[in-house]
């Protein structure tokens, strides 16, 4: 037996313990929503978005099924606004793997400016209007160096997704994905886990047997994580919405079908 299979088989057995245990803390949790309810008037998760049928215009809309007006800006805002809602995500990953970058294809280079930045852990943020609400992505982008492992506790508290990436050009990048993620669910057993693979522009020159090593073993890792897969590139910003788009609809049951892609030399998307 390789020693992945071993790594995996291993993963699973602890994720399944993991599992049952999250099973309890989400019936606590519910409880304790319904105390809060009785007592303020109104559960302390985020409330569900409305739908509503209407012809999409912005690049945002078209794929979440909004209308014109429903995305219609992005920024900061107070986060003392009644209708922000914050939704918090990490970022974890080796060094050198483009962690960075990505997070600031997807905000702007403006945003990133106003990132607040300190040891082993970058901060940067997005503000959409999502149907008269503000929805607020804070983005924690850990460093992948050994000193940067005391902030992920910190990172993945409270977290609504983790992201976990690698580089699809080194394979040692993607081994390290299950020492990330295990010690993630040290401290958030509920996030949406989503793995994530960067330079797809550089992957598509390596061999065609390369490629497909590289493919079927970031499957393998996706299905052991019970993760979606995303292989994406900042450069070409393949992908990158995309993703953020997937948490969006999967947080707020927003009308939004992911489609598979396992095409070899395509960016692959699996689930």
């Amino acid at each position: 037996m390789t020693q992945l299979c071993r790594k995996i088989i291993h993963a699973k057995i602890k994720w399944s313990i993991l599992e049952r245990v999250s099973v309890f803390k989400q019936f606590f949790r519910f409880i304790w929503d319904r105390i809060l309810f009785c007592s303020i008037g109104r559960p302390s998760r985020y409330r569900r978005l409305s739908r509503r049928s209407s012809s999409p215009v912005m690049e945002e809309a078209m794929e979440l099924g909004l209308g014109p007006h429903d995305l219609s800006c992005s920024g900061y805002g107070s986060d003392s606004d009644s209708d922000l809602v914050a939704l918090k995500i990490s970022i974890l990953g080796d060094c050198q793997i483009g962690k960075t970058t990505f997070v600031i294809k997807y905000v702007g280079d403006e945003e990133e400016k106003r990132g607040l930045e300190t040891k082993g852990l970058n901060l940067m943020n997005k503000t959409l209007c999502v149907q008269g609400a503000r929805i607020a992505f804070r983005i924690w982008d850990v460093g992948g160096d050994q000193k940067s492992l005391d902030q992920v506790p910190l990172a993945c508290k409270d977290a609504v997704a983790i992201l976990f990436m690698f580089d699809l050009t080194s394979r040692c990048t993607l081994n390290s994905v299950l020492g990330w993620y295990n010690e993630a669910r040290k401290w958030n057993q509920t996030a949406i886990p989503i793995l994530i693979g960067t330079k797809f522009d550089d992957f598509v020159q390596l061999p065609p047997d390369l490629q497909w090593t590289i493919v079927t073993e970031a499957r393998a890792y996706a299905r052991a994580m019970r993760a979606t897969l995303f292989f994406s590139s900042a450069t070409h910003n393949i992908n990158v919405n995309k993703i953020f788009k997937f948490i969006m609809a999967k947080l707020f049951n927003l009308p939004w079908t992911l489609e598979r892609n396992l095409t070899l030399g395509e960016p692959i998307i699996d689930f």
